[in-house]
């Protein structure tokens, strides 16, 4: 699956009425950590059908970005049921991203 874009209008949608657990990635377009992790987290998109992977440009939508207390980015939260489940601050390796997601999954 490709990486669906987040907005407030299509969060409740996307996320919190997901039947699977989300990884959410809160990204700026200037940020090079940002840059740095995009790729990798297109690949989980493509690479896992158990899940869904969104990205929330902070730019574009503050209101998602304050209402989760994203303070850096990248910020990648992992959503199960509706929760916050998982928090990441940071570039992080593509290991430790999956990480995130299988604590989630097995949780």
């Amino acid at each position: 699956m490709s990486v669906q874009t987040i907005t407030k209008e299509t969060f409740d949608e996307l996320v919190l009425r997901s039947d699977k657990p989300v990884l959410v990635d809160f990204w700026a377009p200037w940020c090079g950590p940002c840059r740095m992790v995009s790729p990798l987290v297109d690949e989980i998109a493509e690479e896992r059908e158990d899940v869904v992977v969104g990205k929330v440009n902070v730019d574009e939508q503050p209101e998602l970005a304050a209402q989760f207390g994203v303070m850096s980015i990248p910020t990648l939260l992992v959503f199960k049921d509706g929760e916050v489940a998982q928090k990441a601050v940071g570039a992080r390796p593509k290991d430790a991203l999956l990480a995130l997601l299988d604590r989630t999954s097995n949780a």
